[in-house]
């Protein structure tokens, strides 16, 4: 079994979301459904299994959920699904190589995808995940090169 790249998962659905929050716990985190209950606070976990049921949770629990989970698939899917697109704050860091090449990757992946599915349409849930990774990537040296004139300290 392969490990999954998490940071290049992009949710399909509302409920797809929330799994892939829980699956992150629970293979990264090593958390249980009552455990990430626990986490937020709720007085039993069945709740929280409804939730991810139906796909209905409370927002006020959302961040709670996502700080538990570790993972914030929920808003990624949240501003997917109204046309926006988030990119997380970069902090004007030095360049490591491998940030060059985990763009270079996502880049090659997504190109790859977009002629294949150019040369034969079928489901374009994978092509746009692996646009919206790039762009994200893209987006986020963007601004860390904006951000490099005055870097935050590290605390």
């Amino acid at each position: 079994m392969t490990r999954r790249n998490w940071k290049s998962l992009q949710p399909t659905s509302l409920r797809n979301a929330m799994e892939l929050c829980k699956e992150h716990a629970r293979e990264r985190l090593n958390k249980s459904v009552e455990r990430i209950a626990e986490d937020m606070g709720l007085a039993d976990h069945w709740s929280l299994y409804k939730w991810l049921q139906n796909g209905r949770m409370p927002l006020v629990l959302l961040r709670p959920y996502e700080l538990a989970c570790g993972v914030d698939y929920v808003t990624r899917w949240m501003a997917a699904s109204n046309g926006r697109m988030l990119v997380q704050i970069a902090t004007g860091r030095k360049l490591a190589h491998a940030d060059i090449v985990e763009l270079h990757e996502h880049f090659a992946r997504a190109i790859q995808l977009l002629t294949g599915y150019y040369a034969k349409p079928g489901d374009p849930a994978t092509v746009l995940a692996a646009l919206t990774t790039h762009m994200e990537h893209v987006a986020w040296h963007r601004q860390n090169v904006a951000q490099h004139i005055n870097p935050e300290l590290d605390l």
